[in-house]
C-alpha cells in the first residue's frame, strides 16, 4: 500500500516476485543514458574523470582517429578469470561519494563527450581541506615506504631488461606459453611477521603536516600551452598539464604526445589525435612510446573499477582492442622500463607433470606450480604489500583474557556481543560481520573496553552517529581522534572500524600501519554493502584469508524492512507484510512520472503519514544522469521544497547539499550563505567554507543522492527511485544497500519490471582482482612454519 492516497490503488501489493527473468544478461553494463552507479567493489563501470560531471570535463582533444589509426575506443568485456577488462564501454557512472574528488562521486566519461574543457582555476598557496588531507595522507604513505624499505627480502622491481626484471619477464612467456616456468621467477616467500624492534624508530610528528600544494609557473604553463595548441588541443588544458607533469611538461609532451593520458579526462583516442598533430607518420598504433602509456592507463582505469592488478592476458586483450599489434611486446616492454610491476600468484598446490609418477610427485622440485600473472601499479602494490604486512603483524599478537574480560562479556547485551567481546580479549586482528541492528555490537565491545581502562577509538565511514565516533578521514589527518605518539602511531589500545567494506586498500595501509604493535584492531561491516570507491575489497579479502577470528552476528534486523533487506542479501526478493506501510511499492510507466511521484512521496505522502519532515527523506536513485537521475530529481525537489534563483554558483540558502571535500567521501550539509571567501555549509552543526573556485567540483544538491553516496549513513524514510533505464544498472548489492540505507519507511518507485527481483537473484557483484588476499595466506603460512 503506498502512502500516497493517490497510489494506494496501484501499489496494494509488491509487483515483485522471486521469479528471476532467465533472458536478462546476468552482468549488463551500464547504459550510458541512465548514467548509472558503479556498483562493485565493486567495480562494475567505468570511472568518469574529474570534471567531467555536468560537462566540466574537457571535450575530445582531437578528431576521431583516421584511416590506419587505432581507431575508436572499442568495448571490452572480458572478466578475465578474477575481473573485468579495464577498457570496457565508456559510460558515465557512479563511484561512491565522489571517487574522482568531484562533487557526485562519478568516474566515467561524459556520455555525450562534447562538453568543452573548463579551464582550471589557478592554485593558491593557500590548502584547501581535500589538499590538505590529500597531503597527509601522502605522507603517511612516504613513511609507510620507508618502513617498507626496512623490511626483510625486498623485491626488485622495475629494472631493465637484466637481473630480476629479465627473470619476471621470462616468466611471464613462460606461462602464457604453457611452459613450467623456473623456480627463480616466483616471488619470494613472505617472511613472517616480525616482532617490534627493541629500539625505537626516530620520532616522528604526531601527526601528518600539510604540504605547500606544487603549483607551476607561469613559463611552464604558457610552454604546455604552445604544445597544445600545435597539437590542436584545447588551451584549458594547459594549467592541469604542466601541474601533472611538472616543469618539464612541455618537453614530456613534445617527446611523447601520449603522456597527455596523464589528465583523468583525457581519453586514449584524444590523446591518438594530439600525437597525429605533433609526430605525423611517426605517430602508429604499436609506437612504443604509446603503448608504455597506455598499459599505465589501462591500470589506473582498472583502479578506478576496484581492481588493484589485472592479470596479464586481460591487459594483452585490452591493449589488442586498442590497437595495439603486439600486446605481448607492448606488455613486456612496459615491465622493462619499470612503470608496472609483475606478480605471479600461485593457485593451489603444486601439481605433478604428466610424465611424473607418484615418487616424483611427492618431490616439491619436481612438481610444477601454477599460478596466475598479474600485473599492476607501484602504487597500490606497495598499499596491498604494506597492509598485508600489518594486519600479520597485528594477527600475531596474542594476549591473556583476563577475569575483567570475561566480566565484561557476561555482561554484555547481547549473545554476539559477549562472543565478540571474548573474542577480542586474546585475539589482537578479529573480523565481524552483521546488519545495521549488528551495528550495536562493536559500540558494546568498545564500552565494555573503555571500562576496563582501555584507550579506545570507534571509527566510521561517515559522521554522525554518537559524540564517542570519529571518521576515518579524520582520524587519519589527525583533526579527531586519539592523535598520534611519538612515534606517529595512534595513541589508543584498541581500534574499531566500522563500514569496514569502505576500506580502499591506500586508506586501509595507511590506517593500519597506523595501529601500534600491542595493541587490537577490530574490522567490522556488512558483506552485503556497496564496497569501497577506491582500489581492493580489503574487508572480503580479509574474510577469505581465513587467518584471523571471525565474528558473525546472530541478531537480525527488525520489522519488514530488516526481513526485507535480509532476504535481498541472499539472493530473494521477497513479499513482506507491512502493516504500518514500513515498505510501500509505487509503480510508474516512465521517468517523467517517476520523478512526479518521488517529489509527491518526499513533500507529502511521508510527511502526512508518519510525521517524518521532507528534510529528513532521502531520495536514492541508480546513478546521476538521465531523466530520472540525481540530477533530473534534485531540480524537481529543490524547485518543490527550496525554490530560488541559484545565485550562488547553482545553489541558495536552505538547499541540501553534499559536500565532497576529497574521494570517497560524501558529507551531507546545507547551504547557509555566500561570499567573496566562497560557499558557507552547515554540516553536522559545525560551519565550513568551499572556496569558490572548489564549488563546482566539490558541491552538488543533496535531496537526491546514488546509493554509493549514501554508504554508511541511515535516514528516517528512503525513497528509492528504480526508473526504467536504469534497468541493467541494478545489481544486488546496490538493491540491498539502497533499501538497507531507511530507519522507518521505505517506499520504490518502481519501473523496472522484472529487471528487479532479476538483478537481485541474478546479479552479483561485479569481482575485483586484487592480491592481499594470497599475501596475507602466504604470511600466515610463513610464520605457521617451524623456524
Amino acid at each position: 500500500m503506498s502512502t500516497d492516497p493517490q497510489a494506494d490503488t496501484a501499489a496494494a501489493e509488491n509487483p515483485a516476485t522471486p521469479e528471476a527473468e532467465p533472458s536478462a544478461a546476468a552482468e549488463a553494463e551500464a547504459d550510458p543514458a541512465a548514467d548509472t552507479d558503479r556498483t562493485g567493489p565493486d567495480g562494475s563501470g567505468t570511472a568518469e574523470p574529474a570534471g567531467a560531471e555536468d560537462g566540466a570535463g574537457p571535450a575530445a582533444v582531437h578528431g576521431e582517429a583516421g584511416e590506419g589509426g587505432p581507431g575508436a575506443e572499442p568495448p571490452v568485456s572480458g572478466r578475465g578469470g578474477e575481473g573485468e577488462s579495464p577498457a570496457g564501454p565508456e559510460t558515465e557512472t557512479e563511484t561512491s561519494s565522489g571517487a574522482d574528488g568531484g562533487a557526485d562521486a562519478d568516474a566515467g566519461a561524459d556520455p555525450e563527450g562534447t562538453a568543452e574543457p573548463a579551464a582550471e582555476a589557478p592554485a593558491t598557496p593557500a590548502l584547501s581541506e581535500a589538499q590538505a588531507e590529500l597531503a597527509a595522507q601522502r605522507i603517511e604513505r612516504e613513511r609507510i615506504a620507508r618502513r617498507k624499505a626496512e623490511r626483510e627480502a625486498p623485491v626488485a622491481a622495475g629494472a631493465k631488461l637484466s637481473g630480476k626484471a629479465a627473470d619476471l619477464l621470462a616468466a611471464v612467456r613462460a606461462v602464457e606459453g604453457g611452459a613450467k616456468p623456473s623456480s627463480v621467477y616466483f616471488d619470494d616467500a613472505p617472511a613472517a611477521p616480525r616482532k617490534a624492534p627493541v629500539a625505537p624508530p626516530a620520532p616522528r610528528p604526531a601527526a601528518p603536516a600539510a604540504v605547500a600544494a606544487s603549483v607551476p609557473s607561469a613559463d611552464t604553463v604558457e610552454g604546455v600551452r604552445a604544445v597544445l595548441a600545435r597539437g590542436g588541443a584545447p588551451e584549458a588544458l594547459a594549467g592541469p598539464a604542466a601541474a601533472a607533469l611538472g616543469e618539464d611538461a612541455a618537453g614530456q609532451l613534445t617527446e611523447n604526445p601520449w603522456r597527455l593520458l596523464s589528465l583523468p579526462a583525457v581519453r586514449p583516442t584524444q590523446a591518438d589525435g594530439f600525437a597525429r598533430a605533433l609526430l605525423g607518420a611517426e605517430a602508429g598504433p604499436g609506437d612504443e612510446r604509446r603503448t608504455t602509456v597506455l598499459v599505465g592507463w589501462l591500470l589506473t582505469q582498472a583502479g578506478l573499477k576496484g581492481h588493484t592488478a589485472l592479470e596479464a592476458p586481460v591487459l594483452e586483450k585490452a591493449l589488442a582492442q586498442y590497437g595495439v599489434p603486439d600486446p605481448a611486446e607492448a606488455l613486456e616492454l612496459a615491465i622493462a622500463e619499470g612503470s608496472v610491476l609483475v606478480f605471479h600468484e600461485p593457485l593451489g598446490p603444486p601439481v605433478a607433470g604428466p610424465s611424473e609418477n607418484a615418487a616424483d610427485a611427492e618431490d616439491a622440485e619436481d612438481a610444477e606450480q601454477p599460478v596466475r600473472v598479474l600485473v599492476g601499479l607501484e602504487g597500490a602494490a606497495m598499499a596491498e604489500e604494506s597492509l598485508a604486512d600489518g594486519l600479520a603483524r597485528l594477527a600475531a599478537g596474542t594476549f591473556d583474557a583476563s577475569e575483567d574480560w570475561e566480566r565484561a562479556a557476561g555482561s554484555a547485551p547481547s549473545p554476539s556481543a559477549s562472543e565478540l567481546i571474548r573474542a577480542v580479549a586474546g585475539h589482537g586482528l578479529v573480523t565481524h560481520t552483521g546488519g545495521e541492528a549488528a551495528r550495536a555490537e562493536p559500540v558494546a565491545l568498545a564500552a565494555a573496553a573503555r571500562e576496563l581502562g582501555l584507550r579506545v577509538c570507534l571509527a566510521a565511514h561517515a559522521p554522525g552517529g554518537g559524540p564517542d565516533r570519529v571518521t576515518v578521514a579524520e582520524l587519519l589527518s589527525g583533526a579527531e581522534g586519539p592523535g598520534r605518539d611519538t612515534d606517529g602511531q595512534f595513541a589508543l589500545d584498541l581500534l574499531v572500524v566500522l563500514d569496514a567494506p569502505q576500506l580502499d586498500v591506500e586508506t586501509a595501509a595507511a590506517l593500519v600501519e597506523s595501529v601500534p604493535d600491542g595493541a587490537r584492531l577490530v574490522l567490522c561491516g556488512d558483506p552485503g554493502v556497496l564496497g569501497s570507491a577506491g582500489a581492493g575489497r580489503v574487508f572480503a579479502d580479509v574474510l577469505a584469508a581465513r587467518t584471523c577470528p571471525q565474528l558473525v552476528s546472530r541478531t537480525p534486523d527488525p520489522g519488514p524492512l530488516g526481513e526485507l533487506v535480509s532476504g535481498v542479501g541472499i539472493g530473494e526478493l521477497n513479499q513482506v507484510d507491512a502493516p504500518g506501510k514500513e515498505v510501500v511499492i509505487v509503480p510508474v510507466k516512465d521517468a517523467g512520472e517517476a520523478v512526479h511521484r518521488a517529489v509527491q512521496l518526499v513533500a507529502e505522502s511521508v510527511p502526512r503519514a508518519f510525521g517524518i519532515p521532507a528534510d529528513s527523506v532521502q531520495v536514492i536513485t541508480p546513478g546521476h544522469g538521465g531523466s530520472a537521475g540525481t540530477r533530473a530529481l534534485n531540480a524537481a525537489l529543490k524547485e518543490r521544497l527550496n525554490p530560488g534563483p541559484g545565485r550562488f554558483g547553482g545553489f541558495d540558502p536552505g538547499d541540501r547539499v553534499v559536500h565532497v571535500p576529497s574521494a570517497g567521501r560524501a558529507l551531507p550539509a546545507r547551504v547557509v550563505s555566500a561570499d567573496a571567501e566562497g560557499l558557507h555549509l552547515e554540516r553536522a552543526g559545525a560551519r565550513i567554507v568551499v572556496a569558490k573556485e572548489l564549488v563546482e567540483s566539490q558541491v552538488r544538491h543533496g535531496w537526491a543522492v546514488t546509493a554509493h553516496q549514501a554508504v554508511g549513513t541511515r535516514w528516517p524514510a528512503v525513497v528509492v527511485v528504480l526508473p526504467g533505464d536504469a534497468a541493467q544498472a541494478l545489481s544486488r548489492d546496490w538493491v540491498y544497500t539502497a533499501f538497507g540505507r531507511g530507519e522507518r519507511h521505505l517506499s520504490v518507485v518502481h519501473g523496472v519490471d522484472q529487471a528487479l527481483p532479476h538483478a537481485v537473484a541474478e546479479v552479483p557483484a561485479k569481482p575485483r582482482t586484487t592480491r592481499l588476499t594470497g599475501l596475507l595466506t602466504a604470511l600466515a603460512t610463513a610464520g605457521a612454519q617451524p623456524g
